[in-house]
């Protein structure tokens, strides 16, 4: 299964504190979606929103025991869906991603990846997995 990530998920720092696997990734960009801030955190939400678009990594041919590892660490909070991504060098493909499930709790201002805050974000929600 392709992913489609657009916030922590898209650094490999995290990426690969999430997941076994090796993947091919490429940026890509998904239609008639929004990304914003979630109040109080380092990472966004994206909920549907007909004229959005969001930019964010793909990658490819994720295998089931890692879907499932994405699928525990991104919790109750967020719910994987199938969605048609199109990467900037190619066709539209079908891919996973996952849709923030509490919209009452996101800011109206964008995320904005160049703002992450990698350290906090690592040492908050990935300490289990630093040094692996």
């Amino acid at each position: 299964m392709h992913i489609f990530t657009y916030g922590s998920l898209m650094f490999p720092e995290v990426w690969t504190r999430v997941v076994r696997g090796g993947y091919r990734s490429a940026p890509a960009r998904l239609d008639g979606f929004a990304r914003f801030a979630i109040r109080d955190e380092t990472y966004p939400g994206m909920v549907p929103m007909a004229r959005g678009s969001v930019q964010g990594v793909l990658y490819f041919d994720v295998a089931a025991e890692d879907v499932a590892a994405l699928d525990a660490f991104e919790g109750e909070q967020y719910r994987r869906d199938t969605v048609h991504v199109t990467p900037d060098a190619g066709e539209v493909l079908v891919a996973g991603a996952y849709i923030y499930l509490l919209p009452e709790n996101l800011s109206e201002s964008p995320w904005r990846p160049e703002a992450f805050r990698m350290a906090r974000f690592l040492e908050t929600y990935c300490r289990d997995k630093l040094g692996e």
